[in-house]
């Protein structure tokens, strides 16, 4: 059945870029040929993604015009799903782990905010199932996937939707987009993890030529010990974040410090309440001007919040004594 309710409004936006820029075929660069929007509703948002498609146009390449998407949108949902992996994974753990049923899970989904229907619930359980289900028995599939790009590009990540359930770990191209593996694990050793990377080289006819990851101790463990020849790169968002801590902390202080030095906007707000003449428009409109930049967050690292507040109070407090020094208002004619 359609939806009878309108989708709730996002609640964070986000562009995604493909981090490879040349073809995996033939080497050529890939354009920008358009841009997709998806909405995908996790446990804690409900994200409007801008993704940036690429495409080769060397016409002597067998992946010629065929569309490169952000290899980051993989690890947030299935294709053409509404509902992120968190919330796969949880509906999964929920119903094996706990044993609920499937109103159960949905009370509990609701209960976490999210706009989801009972028959939503029992197709998502029915896609978890095959996530695990998903072996590398068929290799024969697998292996045409990947032959026509002569390689993979491999990404590793688990997903765990809260602390001491289960862990599912997904292993995934990143060339074709496909799943190669995805299975629950209790623990994340990377003894664990190193058998899973195994049998997925040893069910590919192409080689495994680079591996994405967090920097998760284990991870890296594994991958040195199952790939110790094949390089790999830690996700780039991830290092922006660790990296970005440091930064984040002290910017946030620092608009702390800012916000203490431009309290009492409201007590001249008060003053002037009621009063037309140009002094009081004036008032008003510098007590709205700190208002709003104090209200004003970004988005850290790139775009800091501090910094901000700071560059837009000095551009007030230099206004101000633009203002000071042409003296009060003139009066009107006739006063």
């Amino acid at each position: 059945m359609a939806r009878t309710t309108p989708r709730p409004p996002p609640t964070l936006t986000q562009t995604l870029q493909s981090i490879v820029r040349h073809c995996p075929c033939c080497g050529e660069p890939m354009w920008a040929a358009y841009h997709n929007y998806r909405t995908i509703t996790t446990l804690e948002t409900i994200m409007r993604l801008t993704l940036q498609i690429r495409r080769c146009l060397n016409s002597a390449c067998p992946q010629v015009r065929k569309p490169y998407r952000p290899e980051a949108e993989g690890r947030l949902a299935l294709p053409k799903h509404e509902f992120g992996l968190d919330v796969l994974t949880f509906i999964g753990t929920q119903r094996y782990a706990h044993h609920s049923s499937v109103p159960t899970i949905h009370q509990a989904l609701v209960a976490r905010g999210l706009a989801v229907a009972p028959r939503t619930v029992t197709n998502l359980l029915e896609r978890y199932d095959e996530l695990v289900a998903l072996s590398l028995q068929d290799t024969g599939r697998l292996r045409r996937l990947t032959q026509p790009q002569g390689r993979v590009i491999l990404a590793l990540d688990g997903l765990q939707p809260d602390v001491g359930q289960e862990v599912l770990w997904v292993l995934r191209d990143c060339l074709s987009g496909e799943v190669l593996l995805a299975r629950s694990l209790l623990s994340a050793t990377h003894t664990d993890l190193a058998a899973l990377i195994r049998e997925v080289k040893q069910a590919l006819d192409v080689p495994i030529a680079g591996v994405i990851t967090d920097g998760q101790r284990s991870i890296r463990a594994a991958v040195a010990q199952a790939l110790p020849q094949v390089p790999h790169q830690l996700c780039h968002f991830h290092y922006l974040h660790e990296a970005a801590k440091p930064i984040y902390e002290a910017d946030r202080h620092a608009k702390k410090v800012l916000k203490t030095h431009v309290r009492g906007v409201r007590p001249l707000e008060r003053a002037v309440e009621g009063r037309t003449t140009p002094e009081a428009e004036v008032v008003r409109g510098y007590c709205s001007a700190v208002r709003s930049a104090l209200t004003d967050d970004g988005r850290p690292p790139l775009a800091t919040a501090g910094l901000r507040l700071h560059d837009r109070l000095n551009a007030i407090a230099q206004s101000l004594e633009r203002v000071e020094k042409r003296g009060p208002c003139p009066k009107p004619s006739g006063a």
